[in-house]
């Protein structure tokens, strides 16, 4: 079974940095993607940036420039270092594997249980 388990959220001031952690766990015969997600109290999840297999990055708009995504194969890790945070980054975090073969043939996606961001002004 894959099992995603984010780690390094907390609380924070305007301006600080927090570095979120995803380890993942369980045979992955493939995958197309991870990323990171969030979703602040009353709206709905978005995505804040994704590291596909080959290495190509992707990051919300509103992100650009202070989030980095990364991932470390060896250690089965995903990363994302945060920069310059706002208060509108408060979120719950989330870990997304997207596309993973999970069986030879079988696909689906997995998310972690979340992480809490917090950042006060």
């Amino acid at each position: 079974q894959v099992q995603l388990v984010e780690s390094g959220g907390g609380l924070v001031q305007a301006g600080g940095s927090l570095r979120l952690s995803c380890a993942t766990s369980g045979t992955i015969f493939g995958y197309n993607a991870m990323g990171w997600y969030r979703q602040a109290p009353g709206n709905q999840r978005e995505l804040v940036a994704t590291i596909t297999r080959g290495g190509s990055t992707n990051y919300a708009d509103s992100v650009k420039g202070r989030f980095t995504i990364s991932r470390d194969h060896v250690k089965n890790m995903v990363y994302l270092q945060m920069n310059n945070l706002k208060p509108e980054d408060t979120a719950v975090y989330y870990c997304n594997a997207d596309r993973v073969m999970y069986t030879p043939g079988l696909t689906r996606d997995f998310w972690g249980q979340g992480t809490q961001v917090t950042v006060s002004s």
